[in-house]
């Protein structure tokens, strides 16, 4: 299966997406979006093949995303994607992109819906139990 991960390896959430997608068997092509920001078409693209607004995918905590108006209802989506293509530290992580759709991993465990079932039982970082060793989700 062929799986994209845009990254930040200082996200928590990302971390915990990236080492589900690990769990499920796949090694996925891993873009630190940062380092290789996405074009402004891509970005277009990803927005809407995973059925978001660019709002969705507009990150404003710890950005400078309120400073420069982008908090406010009237800013227009091409307005976010112009900002997200110039500055990518906007752009919400981690966006994952897999045959079976794209999607923003917030919380983490939206990525399980983009695999093929985890191999094993899986915890996020902060012990939280995502997949019990029977491979069913807890809950």
């Amino acid at each position: 299966m062929d799986v994209i991960i845009f990254h930040n390896p200082d996200c928590g959430t990302s971390r915990n997406t990236l080492a589900m997608i690990r769990n499920a068997g796949v090694e996925p092509h891993v873009v630190e979006y940062l380092k290789t920001p996405p074009s402004r078409a891509l970005l277009a693209s990803l927005v809407e093949r995973a059925g978001l607004t660019p709002r969705e995918l507009l990150r404003t905590k710890g950005t400078d995303a309120a400073e420069r108006g982008l908090d406010d209802p009237g800013a227009s989506g091409e307005a976010l994607l112009d900002a997200m293509a110039a500055s990518p530290a906007l752009i919400n992580r981690p966006l994952v992109v897999s045959p079976l759709g794209v999607r923003l991993c917030r919380p983490s465990e939206r990525v399980l819906d983009l695999l093929p079932a985890q191999q094993g039982a899986f915890a996020k970082e902060d012990g939280e139990a995502v997949v019990g060793a029977d491979g069913r989700r807890p809950g």
